[in-house]
């Protein structure tokens, strides 16, 4: 059954429209200037496919490390809004000073500037969940996110796509179409978290204290030290660790891989608003599914989608088969975010969301770290790009089987 949004779970959504055009142009246009910068510079698809690889692991594993220490702050009274602007600045600057670089390495490294701020702002984001909405509406509420991310982003991207694809008839440079792209993806991003930032209030919090953050870290290490103990929790996110590895791998290499394998830049970047486009109706129905089925079960069969996603794309070699990749991503891409960002807000304590959210950041940015690492380096290793892909179906097994022993401990809710 549909639910009627408030005013605050709408501001919440618009930012997921805001900050999934950022993400939109990593999996699209940001890996194809790159790839133009270093054809300029003489570098191999192969070697372009594994740097790009590196960077993305580069970004992960640094917002592992800061991610559950900022998140465990943020939990303080008063403290979750304003960091959460914070990264926010730092990702959409960087997003616009992209357009400004001209040289493929510090081209990346300001990429993994930007790719921080996106992601560490995501876990705030992401912990405010429990504040903005009830236990009730969580999985519809994170699927109307996602999904209206996934249509929102596409307003942007299509203006971005006219500047790059139409630069010699509008009488632009490459460079410049590409500097006007950044620019307004990063000011997109950027006034979306205007009215979130000005109505959200946290209501769940530790009470603020002297030595806010030297408290903020005992309860975080105490809270690692016992996480073994809640089983429903730590299960999870030893099965999430693994089997969001192939999702984010997927997401942040796919049009790499395309690139690399020699398709029209066209028919990527076609394919993968056509992604988009297939992901806004799938992850509302999968949060509307999530009222009448078990969302662990929900988010199995994503797994399994996904599982024979990867086994796809191992033997993908032409634009054709690009597209149906496209089309089953999109299928299952929102509802295995959604359901497990709700599923999990539901099993953890809610006072503690941005620790919490934190560290499930770990799992899923340590496990993006291990895919695109991996991915780079098998393909380096055997100077296949298949093989490279091929390795992510395993991560996808353990996952799920680890999920089914996940989904087997009751849990408090």
């Amino acid at each position: 059954m549909k639910i009627k949004l408030t005013k605050l779970e709408k501001f919440w959504i618009l930012y997921d429209i805001g900050n999934s055009a950022f993400i939109l142009m990593v999996a699209t246009m940001i890996p194809l200037y790159f790839n133009y910068l270093a054809e300029q510079a003489g570098i191999s698809p192969v070697d372009y496919l594994a740097y790009w690889g590196y960077a993305a692991s580069v970004a992960t594993i640094i917002v592992a490390l800061i991610g559950p220490v900022a998140g465990t702050i943020a939990d303080t009274q008063h403290y979750k809004k304003w960091i959460w602007a914070g990264f926010i600045a730092v990702g959409a600057l960087c997003c616009m000073l992209l357009g400004f670089v001209r040289s493929w390495m510090p081209f990346l490294i300001v990429f993994i500037l930007a790719k921080i701020g996106y992601s560490t702002a995501n876990i705030f984001y992401d912990s405010m969940l429990t504040d903005v909405t009830e236990q009730d509406r969580v999985d519809e509420v994170s699927a109307q996110g996602f999904a209206w991310g996934y249509i929102g982003s596409c307003i942007p991207f299509l203006c971005c796509l006219v500047l790059a694809l139409g630069s010699g008839s509008l009488g632009l440079s490459m460079n410049t179409a590409m500097m006007l792209s950044f620019c307004i993806t990063a000011v997109w991003w950027a006034l979306s978290a205007l009215p979130l930032m000005k109505h959200y209030r946290q209501k769940h919090f530790a009470a603020s204290q002297k030595k806010a953050v030297r408290n903020s870290l005992r309860r975080l290490l105490n809270t690692v030290k016992n996480i073994r103990k809640e089983k429903p929790v730590f299960l999870f996110l030893l099965a999430f660790f693994f089997y969001i590895d192939g999702v984010y791998t997927i997401i942040d290499m796919a049009t790499a891989y395309g690139a690399a394998l020699g398709l029209d830049s066209s028919g990527l970047l076609g394919a993968l608003l056509l992604t988009q486009i297939v992901a806004f109706p799938c992850s509302i129905l999968f949060g509307r599914l999530a009222a009448r089925f078990d969302t662990g079960r929900l988010i199995t069969l994503c797994i399994g989608a996904y599982l024979c996603i990867a086994v796809f794309a191992f033997f993908m070699s032409s634009q054709i088969h690009f597209w149906i990749l496209a089309v089953c991503v999109g299928m299952f891409q929102g509802g295995v975010q959604a359901l497990s960002r709700s599923y999990f807000a539901r099993i953890i304590p809610p006072e503690k969301s941005g620790e919490y959210f934190g560290i499930m950041d770990i799992c899923g940015k340590g496990a993006s770290f291990l895919g695109t690492a991996l991915a780079g380096f098998i393909s380096q290793l055997t100077g296949s790009i298949n093989y490279g892909v091929g390795s992510i179906v395993f991560i996808f097994l353990i996952g799920l089987f680890l999920l089914q022993k996940a989904l087997k401990v009751p849990t408090s809710d």
